[in-house]
């Protein structure tokens, strides 16, 4: 097996599994402007990719070789369609396999994937035993959360470390709290006592609150993660994962958008990016609704007069070219 995850220099950093975020078209945006150490797929559903109509599945898990090493993340309650997806996912080429034990869409809980596995540790060993039959070349990795309705790391957490996964992401959260309050990181340090006891290989990965990447560094000093994962701060900011510290130095003194706008990314490269994104979301995300891209667009427009007048014209745009129409119009 060709475990990417013990060559990489600690801390590394992740960018987190987003649905409808980190399609092809984003991930290589930020692959272009400020790669990660790790980059992950949006989820897919391995019912659908082993039973349903795969190749439209498939499209979710396009990647560039620019994008590597990346890691196909997928959801499933039945052990059969997981080994069927891991190997699948082995033979499409990807760096390694994780399992989303953490998402919190009721649809996908009531079929008993996401975060519902916490409630049922004997499926959840299934499920990694049968991505490690189904694919043994790749390394498998789960993410998940602290718990289901309260903070479960000294019962829930030794389950999964006891199945000798390559890497482990939480997000200090449960999933009752969702991201209603605080990421609890000072939980890290009990989690990496029991995994140095259990698991010693295993990676810890962090998730919850990561605003820019100097915070990235401070956590993983301060907590001894192996890795941080980063999810919403990336919003707007592929050149996230290149950030020279900048911002840290002035973040007591004005918010964090006055930074954005005033030292880095400016203004104008904001835009021009997000033109840039458009086109490459018509052009790689075919098999879904340009309105997805217009999440986007609150992010990348932010942070300076009149870009709220900006993106209520943006909203208004059914194709990359009215996009940058638009913006050329106005700006």
């Amino acid at each position: 097996m060709n475990n990417f995850w013990q060559q990489l220099k600690k801390p590394f950093f992740c960018l987190a599994p987003m649905s409808d975020v980190t399609d092809a078209a984003f991930r290589r945006i930020i692959a272009k402007y400020g790669k990660p150490d790790v980059m992950w797929t949006e989820f897919v559903s391995a019912d659908g990719i082993a039973l349903g109509d795969k190749d439209e599945i498939l499209k979710n898990l396009k990647f560039s070789a620019k994008e590597r090493p990346i890691v196909a993340q997928v959801f499933t309650a039945n052990p059969d369609n997981m080994k069927k997806t891991a190997r699948i996912i082995q033979d499409l080429g990807f760096d390694g396999l994780d399992i989303n034990m953490g998402c919190p869409d009721r649809k996908v809980e009531k079929q008993g994937a996401g975060a519902g596995l916490m409630k049922n540790p004997d499926l959840a060993r299934a499920l990694i035993a049968a991505a490690k039959k189904g694919a043994p070349k790749l390394p498998i990795s789960v993410k998940t959360r602290i718990g289901y309705t309260k903070n479960e790391i000294d019962t829930w957490i030794p389950i999964l470390l006891k199945t000798d996964i390559a890497a482990l992401t939480i997000h200090w959260r449960t999933r009752k709290e969702m991201s209603r309050v605080p990421a609890k990181w000072h939980l890290a340090k009990s989690v990496i006592q029991m995994r140095d006891k259990i698991a010693p290989k295993t990676l810890i990965i962090g998730n919850g609150d990561v605003s820019y990447l100097d915070d990235a560094h401070q956590k993983a000093r301060e907590t001894g993660v192996d890795g941080v994962m980063i999810g919403r701060a990336i919003f707007g900011n592929p050149w996230f994962f290149k950030e020279n510290g900048v911002r840290s130095r002035f973040l007591q003194k004005t918010t964090l958008d006055t930074v954005f706008s005033v030292f880095y990314p400016s203004k104008d490269n904001k835009l021009r990016v997000l033109i840039e994104h458009a086109k490459l979301y018509e052009k790689l995300i075919k098999h879904k609704s340009f309105a997805v891209m217009k999440k986007h667009f609150k992010a990348y427009v932010s942070g300076w007069d009149g870009a709220k007048q900006l993106r209520v014209k943006l909203m208004d745009a059914e194709n990359a070219e009215e996009v940058e129409e638009i913006i050329k119009n106005t700006h």
